[in-house]
């Protein structure tokens, strides 16, 4: 699956691109876009690993020595990019600088450390810097059919923690507790890394990015929970279910069958040439008939792939038509305060509509206090 994920052909995209946006070179250190790349999930640290794209000439990437044997070991290794070691007393910047002539303007990765960007200032002080995902946005936001398994496979394995969140919500445990809990199967169930654990109880619920806290849930209690974590391949999973620990207020059953209506309409707005903001009004017109709008206060959705947000992002003003292969989440909210409620799968556009990654229970999940 590897070889799928990160193919030798996608440096020869990024080349294109790079000489497209009449960039003399782009520069991709540690982060989402050098994985991207070259799948080589570089350690962000003060000694500078730098992917060199220039359009004209073949990539390079540079990286210290003590790194070497990682870099050789991962994707990148396998790629036929020339891996250029640099030792403690050598200049790296200076190498990079050397290497390109005097460039005019080069692309900076996004994530690139301050540091390292007034280091590359100062090694080429006549090139223009700008930032890389002017290049790398329009490559990442179309998943391939290898990218779109990776995502449907990161939310299988949150889905099945989501099945398991109900016998974990109980009167009188905190959401620290809760949160503990969840984390451990979200690694148990096949992500690397633990990314988010939202556990928003009560009164929490009404705030859509809670911090987990010492609070103890209590009978009554509506629990949003929102987690997310890395897989192994490098993507992402992020889903949202409400919980109801007992009885729920009258009045949140009210505006929850709204909200899940509102989500039903959203993910079935999504198809080829539909517009994000679209898809964002479809989640806003049923829940601003209902009397709610002001409660939903944040966008839709944001794209999801390397990271947890990225593009598109669906949200009022964003026009740009949807196309097959790009992934995001739906997730309206409504929030008035007492309690709060999210429902939130993520979607990818497909030939013939939307598909659904996350097919966990959407109800509200009543659990015995």
């Amino acid at each position: 699956m590897t070889k799928d994920l990160y193919p030798a052909e996608r440096i020869t995209r990024v080349r294109e691109a790079t000489a497209a946006a009449g960039l003399d070179a782009l520069l991709l250190t540690p982060g989402p876009d050098l994985r991207y790349v070259t799948g080589y999930d570089a350690i962000q640290l003060e000694r500078l690993t730098c992917l060199v794209v220039p359009p004209g000439e073949e990539p390079f990437l540079v990286v210290p020595r003590l790194e070497l044997p990682a870099a050789q070991a991962s994707p990148a290794g396998a790629l036929g990019v020339e891996l250029v070691p640099w030792d403690e007393t050598d200049d790296p910047y200076a190498l990079v600088a050397g290497r390109l002539g005097r460039p005019a303007q080069v692309g900076v990765a996004d994530r690139m450390w301050a540091m390292m960007s007034l280091r590359f200032r100062a090694a080429m002080p006549n090139a223009e810097q700008l930032a890389a995902g002017t290049v790398m946005r329009e490559l990442r936001m179309r998943k391939s059919a290898a990218e779109v398994e990776a995502l449907r496979e990161a939310g299988a394995a949150i889905d099945r923690v989501h099945a398991i969140v109900p016998g974990l919500l109980r009167a009188g445990r905190t959401e620290n507790e809760v949160a503990r809990d969840i984390s451990e199967a979200i690694v148990a169930e096949g992500h690397h890394t633990v990314d988010f654990v939202i556990v928003a109880s009560g009164p929490n619920a009404a705030s859509p990015h809670h911090e987990v806290s010492d609070r103890a849930l209590r009978a009554g209690d509506v629990v949003v929970v929102d987690v997310g974590g890395t897989m192994p391949s490098g993507y992402c999973s992020d889903c949202t279910r409400t919980y109801a620990i007992g009885e729920p207020p009258a009045d949140f059953a009210v505006y929850y069958e709204v909200l899940r209506q509102a989500q039903e309409a959203s993910c079935a707005r999504v198809a080829p040439g539909v517009t994000p903001e679209s898809v964002d009004a479809a989640a806003r017109e049923p829940i601003n008939e209902a009397g709610y709008g002001e409660w939903f206060f944040h966008r839709t959705g944001h794209g999801i792939g390397l990271e947890t947000h990225e593009h598109p992002y669906i949200v009022s003003g964003n026009t740009e038509p949807l196309e097959p292969g790009m992934a995001f989440s739906v997730e309206p909210g409504i929030y008035p305060g007492a309690h709060g409620a999210r429902i939130e799968d993520i979607v990818v556009c497909t030939a013939g509509g939307g598909e659904r990654l996350n097919n966990v229970d959407r109800s509200l999940i009543v659990v015995d206090a």
